[in-house]
């Protein structure tokens, strides 16, 4: 059986502090420095000074079949590794195998070597020398072998803990979609991806990062059509990052985006293989880290928050009325009650006058002014919003049904708000559930109370301002070097098949060419279906 070793690849904590500026201020001691020793005893009371006699960590010292005279220290942590896989790999090798072939001089290092080559029945067997790279490998759910008298070990790769199966996901659904999403397992998600993309050019890099924590960061992409440029500054800025424990993605995206301080997120995140799929052929780079099911995406634009798989699962034509759809939602979303306070407050003219009438008939002893009383209503659908999803499973439609009745008719019977501006605040949540992308929703519901002080403030003239500063704003962000707003700001004609609506698949030749590298070409031309010919039957000769 082919064996494959390796090397250690965790990262060493650089010695030259302008390599990783500010590791060294907060870093602990790393347990357990220094080289292994030869001595087995020694071995085994530094693994258990460093794991402070921790109630899980299992440390077996077994003798090498016949050869009493020799001993095999293997250490593992207890609920990461599979136990039928250490008795079987490790375990009976040692106690039963180890006499064939025999040994005519049976010395450490005969017997390392027998062990390494011969006996343990695993691929993903490396060697280590240094006691805090065998800590961190057993941290990882890997088995450590020390033999007595040889100064380095066996790392076996037993891992065994619990993990989630593979389930549809349940922040971005979908009608024709793939019904599988990312778990929180790094090597089940890049077999997900390498199984959708069937080529040796997609490229899978691992880094390791956090002081304490030490988990694993993928960065993925397709070589020759991902831009290098980007690729390399994604590496520059993973491998900057000095902090004790990177816990999701949520965090490593703090330290990856362009412009931390806006409004707008510049780093794509999902759940979705088939999403994460189809940014790798458009050039675009995923990164994936451990303990969570969501992966994020750079370059991006504003368009793909606006995206859904339905618009490219569907007709071209049911796509582009979908997106179109969804970007009225979201203008509807944050914009609908900052006009609305806008024309009531300051513009009366601007309504017509039977609807002037109704709504002030509605406000006829209301004791607030409009502004008090869409943030009232916005504050308390936001406060519905965010106890329903905290709340118990059980107690969820509770809470909504309790909320609905406050919010609508009681809070009008009671006479503190009028039944119109429920109305308004009422499409203004149904609306903003239409951004397909979380992280954008929750800034434009920030951004509309933004928006709604100015309208209550400075009437139309606010509004446009707000606008205008939004527009400015968008305009000057980038992703990775890639416009923001692009293709409408700046303006490339040629891409425009993808952004408010959508062409069909067979039109869409090129892949975005400020976001891809060399190859540029997604599909040969002339591709447009047509019924075929009608059929030649040549001549008809007669009888």
């Amino acid at each position: 059986m082919k064996r494959r070793f390796r090397t250690s690849r965790y990262r060493q904590t650089p010695s030259d502090p302008g390599q990783n500026p500010g590791l060294e201020s907060f870093e602990l001691d790393t347990p357990g420095a220094g080289d292994i020793s030869a001595s087995i005893s020694e071995n085994e009371n530094r693994i258990r000074e460093a794991f402070g006699n921790s109630a899980d960590l299992v440390i077996r010292k077994i003798k090498f079949g016949a050869y009493s005279d020799i001993q095999v220290l293997v250490v593992h942590i207890d609920g990461l590794v599979d136990d039928q896989m250490v008795i079987q790999s490790i375990i009976r090798p040692i106690n039963f195998f180890s006499e064939w072939p025999p040994l005519e001089d049976p010395t450490p290092a005969r017997v390392y070597n027998q062990l390494k080559d011969r006996l343990i029945a695993k691929d993903e067997l490396s060697e280590v020398g240094r006691m805090e790279d065998l800590l961190k490998e057993v941290c990882s759910g890997n088995s450590a072998i020390l033999v007595d008298g040889y100064n380095a070990a066996l790392i076996v790769d037993v891992k065994g803990w619990k993990e989630r199966n593979i389930e549809p996901p349940t922040t971005e659904p979908t009608v024709r979609g793939s019904k599988e999403g990312f778990v929180e397992n790094l090597r089940t998600n890049t077999s997900i991806i390498r199984k959708n993309i069937r080529s040796p050019r997609l490229r899978v890099e691992e880094l390791t990062i956090g002081a304490v924590s030490r988990h694993k960061v993928a960065i993925i992409y397709i070589d020759g059509i991902a831009n290098n440029n980007v690729v390399q500054e994604i590496r520059d800025r993973i491998s900057r990052i000095s902090i004790d424990a990177v816990q999701g993605t949520g965090v490593l995206e703090e330290y990856i985006e362009d412009s931390p301080y806006s409004p707008f997120p510049t780093v794509l995140r999902t759940e979705r293989p088939d999403r994460a799929v189809g940014s790798l052929l458009e050039g675009r780079v995923v990164v994936l880290n451990t303990q969570t099911p969501f992966v994020l995406i750079v370059p991006c634009d504003i368009f793909m928050f606006l995206s859904a798989p339905d618009d490219y699962f569907e007709r071209y034509f049911i796509g582009s009325f979908l997106r179109l759809l969804r970007i009225i939602l979201f203008v509807v979303s944050l914009l609908l009650p900052s006009l609305y306070v806008a024309l009531v407050t300051f513009h009366q003219e601007m309504i017509p006058t039977e609807l002037a009438v109704a709504i002030a008939a509605q406000r006829e002893g209301i004791p607030f002014p409009v502004l008090v009383e869409a943030l009232i209503l916005e504050i308390a659908f936001e406060m519905l919003r965010e106890t329903t999803a905290r709340v118990p499973l059980m107690f969820g439609p509770a809470v909504s049904i309790l909320g609905v009745l406050f919010l609508g008719q009681a809070a009008v019977q009671a006479g503190l708000t009028s039944p119109f501006i429920v109305i308004i605040v009422s499409i203004t949540g149904i609306a903003s559930l239409g951004v397909p992308i979380f992280s954008l929703g929750i800034s434009i519901r920030l951004l509309r109370f933004v928006l709604l002080i100015l309208g209550g403030t400075l009437g139309l003239y606010g509004i446009t301002w707000g606008i205008a500063a939004l527009l400015i704003h968008l305009a000057s962000l980038r992703s990775y070097g890639v416009p923001y707003a692009q293709p409408i700001l700046p303006l490339i004609p040629a891409e425009l098949k993808d952004s408010i609506v959508r062409f069909p698949w067979w039109s869409l030749l090129k892949r975005p060419h400020l976001v891809a590298g060399p190859n540029t070409t997604r599909q040969g031309s002339d591709q447009k279906p047509g019924p075929p010919p009608p059929p030649d039957n040549g001549p008809q000769g007669g009888s």
